[in-house]
């Protein structure tokens, strides 16, 4: 096994130079085009005088570039500082600040919002847009050779999607990265013959640490989309070119959506995909029957890349994550004496193995409280194991309600509430309560004007023991998300 997602992706170079590697709008790159672009960065990163271990921003939506920058910074033993594209002064502020970036990658129309907070990071020396100033820097005429990067070496600070507070940077190492993407390959059966359609930011773990890495280390091909539209991906995939589709749930939702205003359908795919959110049950039985497959469902965070997925072959549970990835480990304990639970029984998942990230950057103490002695890491997510060893999440440890002594998962209440005629879309929060000390609340998103609260409250009670009932319920246009589809509850809040 390689010992690096750059070297893994550099011998594939020298197995299929010609090979399709990417195809993005009108270009399609080679294993050897995109190797010698990232060469340009790297070269370039090191004439400017980049020293290892010094940390390079990439504020950038999908592009080809997107990746070379990627690959170039690794060659020179940079660390690469990822930033949401939807990301404004304060978030902006934030990352490059605790970072340290000395450069950052990014594109015009993003340009304003960092001269915003240049002012207010000294570190940051250099901006560059894609485009007339991004091939001026790449003009290099002296000599370079990439050094492969070590297993123990720092190479991705991936900052947490922040649905709660401010976001911390997870410290990735070179290990995590191929040895999380080693077993997902194996697992899901991934080689040179796939051809994925991808769609999924590359800031986020999703699109660049699976749909990416997965790519590059197995010498497969990729198109590349700037941005998901329902009506493109549903064409892509009529096309019957892909043998692969990575999505989150919203995704799926107006794919079924687009199914509806369409005559044909696309034949099976060898692979449908979706994480970085929970899959209702009711989504997962609607596109099966629709799309002719059953999606894998599986489970990740930022600072594990993936943890979790149901079976390539073998059953794909509706309304679970499946089972840990080969060779790595996963438990359920007690949220408070923080001792293993037998199955059936919620509490916090935890999980331990090669994959899990060094730390959080310049946060000592919120490392320390994220693992136990034995180095175990504490996800924040509620959960249970079934005696068959599968998982379903319940939601976080910190949106567990509990009202009148009673603990009340969101998660449960929200796949009731999914089935109530007339709901679109639902979140289930806790609110404040003097009698209860919380109370259940529920946010929903209609599909037919004429649901009301009181037919919601009917429904509850056929359906919920009394103390799980919403107390509060509150119809809205839209659910709050961040890119990657995620509700953001403390907004509702």
């Amino acid at each position: 096994m390689a010992d690096s997602i750059l070297e893994a992706f550099l011998n594939n170079c020298e197995k299929s130079p010609n090979k399709l590697c990417l195809s993005f709008e009108n270009q399609s790159l080679s294993y050897t085009d995109l190797a010698n672009r990232a060469h340009r960065f790297g070269a370039a990163l090191q004439e400017w005088g980049l020293e290892e271990g010094e940390r390079v921003a990439l504020f950038l939506e999908n592009s080809p570039d997107f990746l070379a920058a990627y690959l170039g910074i690794f060659m020179v033993g940079g660390v690469v500082a990822l930033v949401n594209t939807a990301y404004k002064q304060v978030e902006l502020r934030h990352i490059l600040r605790d970072s340290g970036a000395r450069l950052c990658f990014t594109e015009q129309e993003r340009l304003s919002e960092l001269e915003r907070v240049q002012p207010d990071l000294p570190e940051l020396e250099k901006i560059i847009t894609l485009g007339s100033a991004l091939e001026e820097f790449l003009t290099n005429e002296g000599s370079f050779t990439p050094r492969l990067r070590q297993g123990e070496e720092l190479a991705v600070l991936a900052y947490t999607s922040g649905t709660t507070g401010r976001s911390k940077g997870a410290m990735l190492l070179h290990r995590n990265l191929i040895s999380n993407i080693e077993s997902l390959r194996q697992t899901w059966g991934w080689t040179e013959n796939d051809h994925l359609l991808l769609t999924l930011p590359l800031f986020h773990a999703h699109g660049l640490m699976v749909g990416a890495h997965g790519t590059l280390t197995s010498g497969a091909s990729a198109e590349l989309k700037r941005h998901f539209n329902a009506t493109e991906v549903y064409d892509s995939l009529l096309t019957g070119q892909f043998s692969m589709f990575f999505g989150v749930p919203t995704m799926y939702t107006r794919l079924l959506l687009e199914s509806v205003q369409r005559a044909e359908k696309p034949l099976p795919l060898r692979l449908y995909v979706s994480g970085s959110a929970p899959l209702s049950a009711q989504t997962f039985e609607e596109f099966k029957q629709v799309f002719g497959q059953a999606i894998l469902e599986r489970y990740g965070m930022t600072e594990t890349i993936m943890n979790m997925t149901n079976p390539y072959e073998g059953e794909r549970r509706p309304g679970t994550v499946g089972l840990p990835f080969p060779g790595q480990e996963a438990r359920v304990v007690d949220v408070k004496t923080r001792q293993p639970l037998l199955p059936g029984t919620d509490g916090e998942i935890e999980v331990r193995g090669s994959h899990v990230f060094k730390g959080y950057w310049n946060l000592p103490e919120a490392t320390a409280e994220s693992f136990s002695a034995d180095g175990w890491f504490r996800t924040g997510d509620l959960g249970q194991m079934s005696e068959d060893g599968y998982y379903t999440i319940n939601g976080r440890a910190k949106e567990l309600i509990i009202t009148g002594g009673y603990n009340v998962y969101p998660r449960e209440v929200e796949e009731v509430l999914h089935n109530c005629p007339g709901v679109a879309e639902v979140a289930v929060y806790g609110l404040p309560d003097a009698d209860m000390g919380e109370k259940v609340a529920a946010a929903i998103v209609r599909n037919d004007v004429s649901l009301s609260e009181e037919i919601v409250i009917a429904f509850c009670k056929d359906n919920l023991a009394s103390y799980k009932k919403p107390r509060q319920i509150a119809f809205v246009e839209a659910l709050p998300r961040n890119a990657m589809g995620k509700i953001q509850k403390h907004l509702l809040r």
